[in-house]
């Protein structure tokens, strides 16, 4: 990948690069706070449970270089747009694989999401809320945790697979919700340190060692039990179980022929995780892909970017499909924002919020479907705006939902999803 010296450097934008910085213990426990189940449940979530899988295409892709193309204007660019599998439906060129699967994709392309700040753009995009003040909302990993995490199967139930950086425990992202719905960070897609048994500590050592440990937080328990002593015990004694299914996370242990399709780079392999977690019975996965911050050779820098992107995409929806896991999963394609259609004098696109695209597949999603459109040269909606409100109730119908629920931290009544917005029937099955 080509070094990001194209982007803005804003304060805000350094997240999608540097990852989160929490220790390798907290990720660890973090981990721990749901358990594994047991591999035989695989086939029955399958079919049961509900999943998300999101992926994010940091920094801020290009809507007319992917899912809404203006060639031959003057905003346009240099590439062409392309036939997909459903007729009258095209898409840029740089996406010929994943064109292939447009029956599949409903593809939303009058999105408004209000800000040009990657940070809050992020925040807007993630939650379905703009900011307010005097509180914070989770985030689409935390609710679906919260609302969709089976109690056969108490896996992690929020984990994000970041291009660099260090794993780690996000508590911010579940606000209200709590610590149990936070979200555990995969540094490079790698597991958690800490997490395998180091090689020279025999299995009866470390057995010994945890049996020792139970019986000091036994005793201690005995005369000093409190609610945080519990969470603290339940997450160690959980993290056990995280170990014994340590290989969920060793892409390694699949078919090399499958890991070819995906393609033997970091994309592709956090993708191909994804999959991997989303089975073992994890209820939502965020793969961030960076950077698509091309206030510079906007065009040179997104035929590399959709290059990584396209056929790992196409190999994600046919390998959901081959394992009856498509129906069952709902898969996000956004940004934080889009690009603008206007090009600047270093032929690259800025920040752009006010009209741009998202896609979406699988559970609950209409294939083949194509909501809202842009003028003539991409600059403004010319019909049926939506904002991310209205994403976020179609994520949550689509999975299956109620979206007008209220949460209830401290017995006060927050909507789960914003009041002021309803889904996208256009695109719900």
């Amino acid at each position: 990948m080509l070094p990001c010296n194209y982007a803005c450097r804003s304060t805000d934008h350094t997240v999608s690069r540097r990852g989160f910085l929490g220790s390798a213990l907290g990720a660890t426990a973090a981990l721990g706070l749901h358990g594994f189940a047991n591999p035989a449940s695989a086939a029955e979530l399958n079919k049961s449970q509900k999943r998300v899988l999101v992926i994010f295409l940091a920094g801020g892709v290009s809507q007319l270089e992917t899912w809404d193309p203006k060639p031959n204007t003057d905003t346009g660019g240099p590439f062409k747009a392309i036939q997909t599998s459903v007729t009258g439906t095209r898409i840029s060129e740089l996406l010929p694989h994943t064109a292939k699967h447009a029956h599949r994709l409903a593809l939303v392309r009058s999105l408004n999401s209000i800000s040009d700040d990657h940070g809050i753009g992020e925040s807007i995009m993630l939650t379905g809320r703009r900011p307010e003040a005097g509180i914070s909302y989770p985030h689409i990993g935390a609710v679906s945790a919260k609302m969709l995490a089976s109690r056969e199967s108490s896996l992690p139930g929020h984990i994000q697979i970041l291009p660099k950086g260090g794993s780690g425990f996000n508590g911010g992202d579940a606000t209200f919700l709590g610590p149990k719905f936070a979200s555990v960070s995969l540094g490079d897609g790698k597991p958690p340190a800490d997490l395998f048994r180091p090689a020279n500590l025999p299995a009866g050592t470390d057995e010994e060692r945890e049996a020792f440990r139970r019986k000091l937080n036994d005793r201690f328990a005995k005369s000093r039990k409190s609610a945080a002593t519990e969470a603290y015990t339940e997450s160690y004694t959980q993290a056990e179980r995280v170990v014994k299914q340590a290989e969920v996370f060793d892409v390694e242990k699949e078919n090399p022929k499958l890991t070819d399709r995906y393609g033997r780079h970091d994309f592709g392999r956090h993708l191909l995780l994804a999959r991997r977690l989303l089975e073992a019975g994890v209820t939502y996965v965020k793969v961030s892909h960076s950077n698509y911050d091309t206030h510079h050779e906007n065009f040179d820098f997104h035929i590399e970017q959709l290059g990584e992107f396209d056929r790992p995409f196409a190999a994600l929806l046919d390998d959901l499909a081959d394992r009856g896991m498509l129906e069952s999963t709902l898969v996000v394609v956004m940004s934080e924002m889009g690009r603008t259609p206007r090009i600047n004098a270093q032929y690259g696109r800025d920040h752009w919020s006010k009209a741009w695209s998202v896609a979406l597949a699988g559970a609950g999603i209409k294939g083949g479907v194509v909501v809202g459109k842009t003028n003539a040269n991409g600059t403004a909606v010319a019909d049926r705006e939506v904002y991310s409100g209205h994403l976020f109730h179609t994520y949550l119908r689509a999975v299956g939902l109620d979206s007008t629920k209220n949460f209830y931290p401290n017995e006060r009544p927050v909507p789960v999803a914003d009041p002021k917005a309803s889904a996208i029937e256009e695109v719900l099955a």
